[in-house]
């Protein structure tokens, strides 16, 4: 069964990236939705046009770049991966009847928050979401926003409420980060930690001081 990705028009496309590669690199099937508004901030990001007849010439540019944007940093194999238009409220994700794992929402912005707590299910994406929830099945929702306010602070307990891992994408700097791919993969490290995704991103805390030095996880 596939986890259902959600990227939403929040900054911050290296961290979908990331946790897109670490799944697929973990055997994992994805079906992939990807909404409107990220694609402009895709676009302001990278560079990179994703348009849904080329989604995956455009997706394997995108996940081949890494977070300082250089060309070519990672090979990537799609064959796990099905994409569904945002706007395609037929699509499989759209069902409780559809077999998924659950859902990763990365990154998540307040208007999805919002979206995806109220049950307002305006595009795929929310919709997907809504039925993750209905159906008892994991959420992960990497909100990345600041400051928070008031609003989408009772839109994220709202969330946790109903089940949903709420995951800020706040990286730390405890696991030697020495490079900002480093910062990117904690954050998405942490995500994949939340939907029980085994990976490598980031050097553990093993209750050691002085343990960062500035080495990653193999």
């Amino acid at each position: 069964m596939p986890w259902i990705v959600g990227v939403s028009g929040a900054s911050g496309t290296p961290y979908a990236g990331a946790v897109l590669r670490a799944l697929l690199a973990a055997g994992e099937s994805v079906d992939l939705v990807v909404s409107r508004a990220s694609r402009l901030t895709l676009l302001d990001e990278t560079g990179i046009s994703f348009r849904d007849a080329h989604w995956r010439e455009d997706l394997t540019e995108w996940l081949a770049r890494g977070a300082d944007g250089k060309p070519g940093s990672y090979d990537v194999d799609l064959s796990g991966v099905r994409h569904w238009p945002a706007g395609d409220l037929a699509a499989g994700p759209s069902s409780g009847s559809y077999p998924s794992r659950g859902m990763i929402i990365v990154p998540a912005s307040t208007a999805c928050v919002a979206g995806v707590a109220l049950g307002l299910s305006k595009d795929l994406l929310q919709r997907a979401a809504s039925v993750v929830l209905k159906e008892r099945r994991p959420l992960v929702v990497a909100v990345r926003e600041t400051p928070l306010n008031g609003q989408t602070l009772r839109h994220l307990v709202t969330l946790d409420d109903a089940g949903a891992s709420v995951v800020p994408t706040s990286p730390a700097f405890y696991a030697g980060a020495t490079h900002i791919q480093d910062l990117v993969d904690f954050v998405a490290g942490r995500v994949l930690d939340s939907a029980g995704v085994p990976h490598g991103l980031y050097r553990r805390w093993k209750g050691e001081l002085g343990g960062g030095g500035g080495t990653r996880a193999d």
